[in-house]
């Protein structure tokens, strides 16, 4: 799907200015299919027209909606919460599932690791937690791998009874009830998850074996921080994401920091969401 048909131009790189929208039949459906959408929401016509001009993560969302396109990547300038409110508002979440979670993915020298939730839920309760785990847990194998599930704390097994350690640990039962089959552990250090000889000399009756490969933070800080470092101190590794998970339909949203590299990472899985028809 390419924006310049629907009468978008590139400015700066960056600014994009929407040049006689009438040129396209499809304009007046959009806003006035998004006036529908938002009209309970405080948005007017005129809004919806506006907001249709200036956001091309809008357009793209409905786009998508419509059927115009099979995916979206999004996110390359702004906020990751701007693009998603739009995500939220035009394409929503998708059954079943009640919170949105970004997921990165770091191909490092000597292993392959997953991690969650670097963009979105700042203080994610128990019941939040558990879900993006599952919703995760079944991304990862989407890349042929079978999770490996740490729940990271500064509590190891219990030495901690702070509200973010119990709510790790309230958050491995939620798995175990949910999606008994996972390999899941926690609340357990960064360490633990990453080295069996240390986890099990704390804790030898655990259910993970091996490495971790998909580590689920706290918080949003924690997520966001510990991926950021890991991105910037893994030497030859490649990352990918995030990769948008509970949404309807495949859509992503990538960051300012994105480069060529990952964008052509992207658009290959968004492809591969497209045709499992995600």
């Amino acid at each position: 799907m390419r924006l310049e048909k629907f009468g978008l131009r590139i400015q700066s790189g960056k600014d994009f200015e929407l040049v006689n929208p009438e040129s396209d039949p499809r304009y007046r459906d959009v806003w006035t299919e998004y006036f529908n959408i938002m009209r309970r929401r405080g948005v007017t016509p005129d809004d919806a027209r506006t907001h249709v001009r200036q956001s091309t993560t809008l357009i793209g969302a409905m786009l998508l909606r419509r059927g115009d396109g099979d995916a979206l990547l999004c996110g390359t300038y702004g906020r990751h919460k701007d693009h998603l409110r739009h995500i939220n508002n035009v394409i929503g979440l998708k059954k079943g599932a009640g919170t949105y979670a970004a997921m990165n993915v770091l191909l490092l020298p000597k292993q392959t690791l997953f991690v969650c939730d670097t963009y979105v839920n700042e203080d994610p309760t128990a019941e939040q937690l558990a879900e993006i785990a599952v919703m995760a847990a079944e991304e990862v194998r989407r890349f042929g791998i079978i999770p490996k599930v740490a729940l990271l704390s500064h509590s190891n097994f219990g030495t901690d009874d702070s509200p973010s350690a119990v709510k790790m640990a309230r958050a491995r039962d939620l798995i175990e009830q949910r999606a008994p089959e996972l390999e899941v552990e926690g609340e357990m250090h960064g360490d633990a998850a990453l080295s069996e000889d240390i986890r099990n000399r704390v804790y030898p009756d655990s259910r993970l074996k091996g490495q971790a490969n998909l580590v689920i933070m706290p918080n949003l800080d924690a997520a966001n921080i510990s991926f950021n470092l890991l991105k910037m101190t893994g030497g030859e590794g490649v990352t990918i994401g995030p990769v948008l998970l509970g949404a309807a339909m495949p859509v992503h949203i990538l960051t300012p920091s994105t480069t060529v590299r990952r964008l052509v990472n992207m658009t290959a899985l968004s492809v591969v969401d497209a045709g499992a028809g995600r």
